[in-house]
């Protein structure tokens, strides 16, 4: 069985490095590949991805995607990965994990938003900017996949919020991962800035062309400065031969407020991490989180609230529906540190199994430092409701119909978060799909 070793990486790795390692951006990079070779990649003997094995995937042959010129992607591809409400949103599409703008559209104007390449960012108005953010996800987290991106950051995407500006227009960030010639491993980058008392929706989603093995492993960092609001939804629905490693790094460094949601239907092995760090006192975070799970999917969504400052509030909801032979992972640690008095911060997980063969591992946890704070998490797994089911069967309602109901109610508490309404519509409408009963 071919492999993809650490020597090919290494290979690649320098040729990158040949070509621009100058600069911050070469430093980082060179620093990302030294923490690699020295964790390598996750194994279940790690505590962080015990019910995750992740080496497995590695056992195959992945061609590392190199620039934007070699890919044979057309407007046409594009059209059939759009999202609905795409025709007023901002269009940013990554292929093979580099940002490419010729395929993009960009409908804000320049002076409520920037949108770049990371390294013609760097070499004009923010580098300092850039250089003072990108790569603070290393701190979070300390394993070798993520590592892994950090070592080949190229073709990047930077935006930047302008201060006091709201765009009308979202921005929809697509994936695109082009399997159809080679087993394909995909690792983009972003950083985002959002500046004082500004604003921004985003929203990513991931396609894969092909029948062939394809691996996504994204970093996105986000910084939110004082009065500013963002608004964070992931769509993962792709084929069983993508599997993704999606890192969300958001950083409150002034009092802002942030809210997510992360939509989880279909896709091979899934791990999303989502790290939420509230650096000013004062911060306000609603995580919200659905996997709606069959077949063989594995999904594992680890999510960190650091409370670093006092008088932060955090609000985590994340559901599961798993049937079939799929499996589940929740880990969600809320942290509180020393000076982090006052901090009110809950997290749930509730999960249903509809099948015997399906699971699902959850571990709530709070770790705290702090004597005046106000802090509680927990978790459920069942089946369904037996007493709700009777109810609606003497109504005459068949059992599979009924079942339907309960579940799509369900799941409902975490899709209205969606507050784009087109994107909200699009998932109600891929989730009654799921539960439909021929």
């Amino acid at each position: 069985m071919e492999t993809i070793h650490t020597d090919y990486l290494e290979k690649k790795f320098n040729q990158l490095q040949s070509s621009d390692s100058d600069g911050f951006i070469g430093d980082l990079r060179k620093e990302g590949f030294k923490a690699f070779k020295k964790n390598g990649f996750p194994t279940s003997r790690s505590e962080e991805w015990k019910y995750t094995r992740i080496g497995n995937l590695f056992n195959k042959k992945y061609h590392l995607a190199e620039g934007r010129s070699k890919n044979s992607i057309t407007s046409a591809n594009i059209d059939s990965i759009r999202l609905p409400g795409s025709d007023q949103a901002n269009e940013l599409v990554f292929v093979n994990g580099i940002f490419n703008p010729g395929l993009s559209t960009v409908r804000s104007s320049g002076n409520q938003l920037v949108i770049q390449t990371l390294e013609e960012a760097m070499q004009g108005a923010f580098n300092e900017l850039i250089s003072e953010h990108l790569g603070k996800s290393s701190l979070a987290i300390k394993d070798g996949i993520h590592a892994l991106n950090t070592s080949f950051i190229h073709g990047g995407l930077f935006i930047h919020v302008n201060k006091n500006q709201r765009p009308e227009h979202p921005v929809y960030v697509y994936y695109l991962s082009d399997a159809r010639e080679n087993n394909l491993l995909a690792q983009p980058r972003s950083l985002i800035y959002v500046d004082e008392s500004a604003s921004l929706q985003i929203v990513e989603s991931y396609s894969t062309l092909g029948s062939l093995e394809s691996f996504t492993n994204g970093v996105m960092e986000v910084v939110v400065n004082s009065n500013a609001i963002v608004e964070y939804y992931k769509i993962q629905n792709d084929v069983n031969n993508a599997s993704q490693v999606s890192t969300t790094h958001i950083r409150q460094v002034g009092k802002s407020y942030v809210h997510a949601v992360t939509i989880s239907l279909a896709g091979g092995m899934i791990r999303n991490n989502t790290n939420l760090l509230m650096e000013t006192q004062g911060n306000e975070a609603h995580l919200y989180g659905l996997y709606l799970l069959k077949g063989s999917t594995h999904v594992d969504n680890h999510t960190l609230v650091d409370n670093i400052k006092p008088n932060c509030f955090s609000n985590e909801f994340y559901k599961g529906i798993l049937d079939e032979n799929a499996t589940g992972v929740f880990s969600g640690k809320i942290y509180v540190r020393p000076d982090a008095q006052k901090t009110n911060a809950y997290q749930s997980n509730k999960n249903i199994l509809l099948s015997d063969d399906a699971s699902i591992n959850t571990k709530p946890q709070l770790e705290i430092f702090a004597d005046d704070v106000k802090c509680s998490h927990g978790c459920t797994v069942g089946q369904l409701d037996e007493e709700a089911l009777f109810y609606l069967r003497t109504r005459g309602i068949s059992k599979e119909h009924a079942q339907s109901m309960l579940l799509t109610a369900f799941a409902e508490d975490i899709v209205e978060q969606l507050k784009l309404e087109p994107l909200r519509n699009y998932v109600e409408e891929l989730i009654t799909k799921r539960l439909s009963v021929n």
